[in-house]
């Protein structure tokens, strides 16, 4: 479950939503053992109550995307795959090991209440209002984390990148597409079972050459996805998001950058199934140069002895200082309550601006080189920031190096991860109740 999904996963249903959903029409000690147990997986149990809080989640996020659904069966299945293979992976993680210490999912947690430009408080404020707990979403947030650092730690020692790989890749016709485009493909796969027999994959082949058809004549590929696919991205329509012609998975690639906006491949057959792909969308990227800002700050915040009014007063006082020539140095030193640049003038280095909050890089971008920027507020107090030199940095060859290193690893990484899903589910015992 996405982090934000988690936060919008809303009131829950009772389980005789499940019951509905499935066809079920059981009498009452049916219904108390469905309660309990819907699959065993190893040494684990997928609960109901599991498949019902991903089932709201999921539904929700199909509505919000204005698609139509596929029938409750078939997202009943999705769901209990995408389950499983979660509780595989878990497993997988407490037998070697895998932990996320409390420190490092507070901090994740924090980053996340961050970017939705919220405190800590009212984060858990808004998790009450969406009828969560704040200790649930910890949770859920921990076996993300659990996941990730699992799948991080198995795959990354299946991968290996010589030299000769980053300078191939220097030289091809991706490079230079990924430093002008970005693409946003949208993926299908029908899988077939190891060892499956020519009557499965002819029927399997059969089957993506009509959804291909379908698709060309108008079908709504979210749709299709969510119904058909067993790819990972299934029930989020199949979208892969935004990629350098470089990230894109090589298995269709080449396919990808032939493909007008809209239009669908021939499907692709490898050892997973049949892959269906279509172009969702393309935009130019334009990423040789960036344009950066040297710029320095002090930043003051109220207190249990300082009153947000008496704060704005006393950064109204140092932005008059500096404006008639007090030293930057000696006022950021006594004032800023930024630890990481109060001791060294308030510098903040060369930087593009993203890490910092919108109300911060607004008031950068619009101060002229040389100049102190008016008193401002963002969630973090009030700041006054002063421009010293702007340029544009053309990409070095070391920075170049490392992103053809980090593409190579991550078109990698998304290959390996699928095979090593594969691995384990086909390794693993599972008993589906529904």
């Amino acid at each position: 479950m996405g982090f934000e999904n988690s936060l919008k996963s809303g009131l829950r249903r009772g389980l005789s939503l499940l019951l509905a959903l499935i066809g079920a029409s059981a009498a009452q000690a049916q219904y108390q053992e469905l309660d309990g147990i819907v699959a065993i997986v190893d040494d684990d149990v997928v609960l109901a109550s599991e498949l019902l809080s991903r089932l709201e989640v999921v539904r929700e996020q199909i509505a919000r995307e204005n698609v139509q659904p596929p029938p409750d069966n078939v997202l009943v299945s999705q769901l209990m795959e995408r389950l499983v293979l979660e509780n595989i992976q878990l497993q997988q993680a407490r037998r070697r090991g895998v932990e996320i210490d409390d420190e490092s999912l507070t901090r994740a947690v924090a980053a996340f209440a961050q970017q939705n430009e919220m405190t800590i408080e009212q984060f858990q404020q808004a998790l009450v209002d969406d009828g969560m707990s704040y200790r649930s979403f910890r949770e859920d947030i921990r076996r993300e984390m659990l996941i990730q650092r699992l799948q991080r730690n198995m795959v990354n020692r299946r991968i290996s990148i010589s030299e000769q790989d980053v300078e191939d890749l220097l030289d091809s016709p991706y490079y230079q597409q990924l430093l002008s485009d970005e693409f946003r493909v949208g993926h299908i796969l029908l899988a077939i079972e190891a060892g499956a027999g020519e009557g499965t994959v002819q029927a399997a082949a059969d089957e993506a050459e009509q959804i291909v058809k379908d698709l060309r004549a108008g079908a709504e590929f979210k749709e299709t996805a969510i119904a058909k696919s067993a790819g990972a991205r299934a029930l989020e329509g199949g979208d892969l998001g935004w990629r350098r012609a470089g990230e894109l998975p090589s298995l269709f690639a080449d396919e990808a950058l032939q493909l007008e906006i809209g239009e669908t491949a021939d499907p692709i057959k490898s050892a997973s199934g049949f892959h269906i792909i279509q172009l969702l969308d393309q935009r130019g990227a334009g990423v040789q140069t960036q344009d950066q800002t040297l710029a320095r700050h002090i930043l003051v915040q109220p207190s249990a002895i300082r009153t947000p009014e008496q704060t704005e007063a006393l950064i109204g006082d140092i932005h008059g200082q500096l404006a008639a020539g007090s030293d930057f140095c000696a006022l950021a030193a006594e004032h800023s309550e930024d630890p990481g640049s109060a001791l060294n003038c308030g510098d903040l280095g060369w930087t593009t601006g993203e890490q910092f909050v919108p109300a911060f890089v607004e008031a950068m971008n619009a101060t002229a080189t040389g100049e102190l920027s008016a008193p401002f507020e963002s969630r973090y107090g009030w700041h006054v920031i002063e421009v010293l030199e702007r340029r544009t940095q053309d990409m070095g060859e070391e920075a170049r190096r490392n992103m053809a290193l980090q593409i190579l690893h991550q078109r990698r990484f998304d290959e390996e991860l699928q095979a090593w899903l594969k691995e384990i589910r086909d390794e693993a015992f599972v008993e589906l109740r529904l």
